[in-house]
């Protein structure tokens, strides 16, 4: 935090001993609190949903009423519901159909469907070949109300973007 961060974009939703506090003390960085169950190494074998998105959406609710109870700025915050992240195919498949259901936490949605094994799962296409898979996987997230995506392709997103904008599929600017 020291070193001039501007956002810290925390997969367990500054949820380890210290992370709050550290965030609390610089006031002006943001925050990217995700959604995940487990740790890295294990949240694929806990994808047991009765509904992704009310569980999803309760936890990032929880997590934002206590960050914001520690004092974090509610305009600092920003959320992500985690896709693949402890979560089947076909769970972040109903995350996306269903993300504007996240907006009513009043926060921007962040989504990185970028180069995911869901989109490899769908296409057939390995990693390094997932490149329109990926730019759709955007444009769908930012149609349905994400502020921010998470890509690796840059120059193309925004391209993508840009043209939608043009065919006035896209009301916020590029």
């Amino acid at each position: 935090m020291d070193l001039g961060v501007d956002i810290v974009n925390d997969v367990r939703a500054l949820q380890r001993p210290g992370a709050l506090a550290a965030l609390a003390a610089h006031p002006r960085a943001g925050v990217c609190l995700m959604h995940m169950r487990g740790e890295p190494g294990s949240m694929q074998s806990l994808t047991g949903y009765s509904d992704v998105l009310a569980e999803v959406a309760g936890f990032l609710g929880q997590r934002l009423a206590e960050v914001t109870a520690a004092g974090i700025a509610l305009e600092r915050i920003v959320l992500d519901p985690g896709v693949g992240f402890a979560k089947t195919p076909e769970q972040n498949w109903a995350l996306l159909q269903r993300q504007r259901e996240l907006l009513a936490l009043g926060r921007p949605l962040l989504l990185g469907w970028s180069r995911k094994s869901t989109l490899g799962l769908l296409t057939g296409r390995p990693v390094d070949q997932r490149l329109a898979a990926s730019v759709a996987a955007a444009l769908a997230c930012v149609q349905s109300g994400a502020q921010i995506v998470r890509v690796h392709d840059v120059a193309e997103t925004v391209d993508a973007l840009r043209v939608w904008q043009a065919a006035g599929l896209l009301a916020a600017p590029v």
